[in-house]
């Protein structure tokens, strides 16, 4: 390698260093917001389960079809997988698809796909996609999901319905999660079980109940694509992160070998010179 190709390359890795550092600052910024979003709607999701929860005791399951195993002879399962449009997120993607092969029986699993990148790794497995809602903000997208979700439980054309996403825990962890939504299971609060007589539901259960599960299901999905997100954009930003470093000591170690090749030159010129010198003086 020579002093101008060495050069030439240098340069080229500065630019990269400059757009991975952008990069860097750009998804910094994008998962702030994304951890804020899901910060301030975690109280209302929590909040919804938990009068969910509280009243369990006067539930009865018959009150509405969603919290009841579906009465068709389906052994189909639906997954609304949840991913990203982009790549070089670290191993965002990865995780999602180790979880897929090894938790998840493929011959009796349908996918809704939230992400051109979830979509384009499910086909390699040959499965069909039912819906594919990677077009546009994923947040204006779950009104959709959830309506398809709903009538095809309703319907009877699954047994199940789940969800799977990438869950935020903090800027350097994550955990795939695999969550039902349908048939909604009620868990009933131990220090609440005794107290759920205390309580007066008007105009009755079987009135409320239908939209509140509703609530509590849409919910669930915007807050594992606020989540999602959130996961994105941290693995992302760590991601150029390592990538701006990695630029960094390329740098570095181009300059001490361009420094060599130019001590080297200028030596080897200075030799010249002075074996000229002695030559003429020779002379």
């Amino acid at each position: 390698m020579n002093l101008r190709a060495v050069r030439k390359k240098t340069k080229s890795v500065k630019n990269v260093k400059k757009i991975t550092k952008a990069m860097q600052m750009v998804s910094a910024v994008k998962m702030k917001k994304s951890v804020t979003e899901e910060s301030d709607g975690r109280p209302y999701r929590n909040g919804l389960y938990e009068i969910l929860s509280s009243v369990a005791g006067k539930i009865d399951i018959s009150h509405s079809p969603l919290l009841q195993q579906s009465s068709s002879d389906s052994q189909k399962d639906l997954i609304i997988y949840v991913s990203a449009n982009k790549g070089l997120c670290g191993s965002f993607h990865v995780n999602l698809l180790r979880y897929v092969m090894k938790h998840v029986n493929l011959h009796e699993t349908e996918f809704v796909t939230l992400g051109s990148k979830g979509a384009q790794l499910i086909s390699r497995f040959d499965k069909d996609i039912i819906s594919d809602y990677s077009t546009g903000h994923p947040m204006a997208q779950t009104g959709a999901i959830f309506d398809q979700a709903v009538t095809s439980f309703l319907s009877g054309k699954y047994r199940s319905i789940k969800i799977l996403y990438n869950q935020y825990l903090s800027p350097t962890r994550a955990e795939v999660k695999l969550d039902q939504l349908l048939p909604l299971a009620i868990a009933p609060e131990k220090k609440q079980q005794t107290a759920a007589a205390e309580y007066l539901i008007e105009p009755s259960p079987k009135v409320l109940i239908e939209p509140l599960l509703k609530s509590i299901i849409e919910e669930r999905i915007r807050g594992a694509v606020i989540s999602s997100q959130a996961v994105e954009h941290s693995m992302r930003m760590m991601a150029m992160k390592s990538a701006t470093d990695n630029a960094t000591d390329v740098i570095y170690n181009l300059t001490l070998i361009g420094n060599k090749l130019r001590q080297t030159k200028i030596t080897s010129e200075l030799l010249d010179m002075i074996t000229a010198k002695e030559s003429v003086e020779a002379n």
